[in-house]
Order: C-alpha cells, then sequence, then structure tokens
C-alpha cells in the first residue's frame, strides 16, 4: 500500500512506502514523511521553511540566512565541499539539493552512503511555487505548502500584468567589471528582470556567467544597466566606469542601477520579494513614470 501524494493524512502501517516525485520526476521512496532533512543549498533551506518544514531541518549550507531561523541550524559545509560524516551523523531521512549546484556525479557519495536524495530544481520564478507545492507533498504539510505557493503565483502573476508590454528595453545584467561578466538566460535573475518589462541583453546565451567584451556590449547598445553585487560600493563604483562611455544609450539616458539583493540569487520565496523591488527601481526613471 502507498502514500500517494495528495491523500488525507491517516496513519499508515509501519511496512507502507512513502513515494513523491522530486523536481526532476524522479521517484523518492521513504518510510514515511521524511522527520530529519539535510538541504544541501540556502534556497532549498528557505523552500523548506516556507513548506512547512523548518523544524525538520538538522542540517544546511554555511551561507543559509533565509528565513533568520535557518541561522540556528547544524552547518554542514557548501557547495564547495561538504562534510559527509557529519551529515551522516545527523540521521536524515533524506537530502534535499538544488540540481542547479550539482551534478550527478557529485551527489553519488549521498546516495552510495544511502542517503535518499531528492533534487529541487529552481531556474524560473515560475518553478518556485511549482517546487513549494512538490516540497509540501514530501513533507505532507500541504496545508502550510499550497496556500504559500498560490500566495507566490499570485504575486509572479501581477508582476507580469503590471509590466508587460510588447518592446522590451534591452538590459545589461552586470555581476562583475574587469572583464565585465554577465548572466546568460538559464538564471533566474534573467527570468526576473523579463517579468519587469525587460530583456536581457544576452539572454541567448546559455553560460551561468560568460564574460562579454566591451566591443560586444557598444554593438548591443543596452538601454539599461543594472550592477548587481554584494555590496553598494562595488555597484556604484562599477557604474562609474560605464560613465566612460557616454554613447552607450543606457549612459545617455542615465539608466544605470545599483541592486544589492542577495535573496535574488538565493532562490528562495524571497527571490519574488527582491524581484518586485527590482521592478520598482526599474520603473522610477521610465519615461511614463515621471
Amino acid at each position: 500500500m502507498l502514500c500517494v501524494l495528495g491523500s488525507a493524512s491517516v496513519a499508515a502501517p509501519a511496512a507502507a512506502r512513502w513515494q513523491v516525485r522530486d523536481d526532476e520526476g524522479r521517484l523518492i521512496s521513504l518510510a514515511a514523511p521524511p522527520q530529519r532533512i539535510v538541504s544541501l543549498s540556502p534556497g532549498a533551506t528557505a523552500m523548506l521553511f516556507a513548506a512547512g518544514g523548518g523544524a525538520r531541518v538538522v542540517g544546511t549550507p554555511d551561507f543559509s540566512v533565509e528565513p533568520a531561523a535557518a541561522g540556528s541550524i547544524a552547518r554542514i559545509g557548501d557547495s564547495h565541499g561538504f562534510d559527509l560524516e557529519r551529515i551522516l551523523a545527523l540521521h536524515p531521512d533524506v537530502v534535499v539539493a538544488w540540481t542547479g549546484a550539482f551534478s550527478a556525479a557529485q551527489l553519488l557519495p549521498f546516495e552510495r552512503a544511502g542517503l535518499p536524495v531528492y533534487r529541487h530544481r529552481v531556474v524560473r520564478l515560475d518553478d518556485l511555487p511549482v517546487a513549494l507545492r512538490r516540497l509540501g507533498a514530501l513533507l505532507d504539510t500541504a496545508t502550510v505548502a499550497d496556500p504559500a505557493a498560490d500566495g507566490l503565483r499570485a504575486r509572479i502573476d501581477a508582476l507580469r500584468a503590471r509590466y508587460q508590454r510588447a518592446n522590451k528595453p534591452r538590459l545589461l545584467l552586470q555581476v562583475w567589471d574587469r572583464p565585465v561578466y554577465t548572466l546568460g538566460g538559464e538564471q533566474l535573475i534573467s527570468d526576473a528582470i523579463e517579468a519587469c518589462g525587460y530583456r536581457n541583453l544576452y539572454g541567448e546565451l546559455r553560460d551561468a556567467a560568460p564574460a562579454v567584451s566591451l566591443e560586444s556590449i557598444a554593438a548591443r547598445d543596452p538601454d539599461a544597466i543594472v550592477a548587481l553585487s554584494a555590496d553598494e560600493r562595488s555597484a556604484h563604483d562599477w557604474l562609474e566606469q560605464w560613465r566612460a562611455f557616454p554613447r552607450l544609450n543606457a549612459v545617455r539616458q542615465g539608466r544605470l542601477y545599483a541592486f544589492v539583493d542577495a535573496r535574488l540569487s538565493r532562490l528562495g520565496p524571497e527571490a519574488v520579494t527582491a524581484t518586485e523591488a527590482l521592478c520598482a527601481q526599474l520603473a522610477v526613471d521610465e519615461p511614463h513614470a515621471k
């Protein structure tokens, strides 16, 4: 007998299996809804909390700070190296791994150690509510996860409805200055600016963070530039450097923006809040807003 997704929460015999599909469609079989979870990414940690399973997370990466309660959870390393022995000592029922950071080979040691691995995948804004529902199914917390997913879905739809336009200005996303690094189209941040009514200047690129030449940028002539940095000073320094190129449309129009909000890159529910803030910032200087 199986405990099927979406079924009523009923005490099941010990021999029953709890089966769910992860974000990659893989079937995960457990004895029961997991009570001890190790997360391998800050975004997955935040999503587990939003799905109603925060109290079950017993291990999380070094940079998990969302929500604030995640700060009290045992640290198990980061994507550069996890402490497998420490993870095993936590006796998790399941490991939740964000597939954007790990290859199948990197997850193999966990599986060889007998740990079920739930693959969590968020690439677009639309993935957030879908992934949240699936985590609710994994945890048997649909009464928490589904309303939270509905709320995210409504906010994402509202952003797109508010900022939708036929001709989207081209925007350069800058994440480093020398050389200039940008973001390709397979990043959630790229999707975020699309929701704000803009088009990623290098959206056709599939590399996560490709280096681009000044000649290429000049040829594409962005309508706006957003400096995405870890701190305000660096972001403003990068933008000042663009003033040496007054022929760029973004410089002529004064459409140079510093945006420092790590929530946009953590891939948790707060990425929607950060997107709302980014959209509002971009809209301030637009002609229709004056």
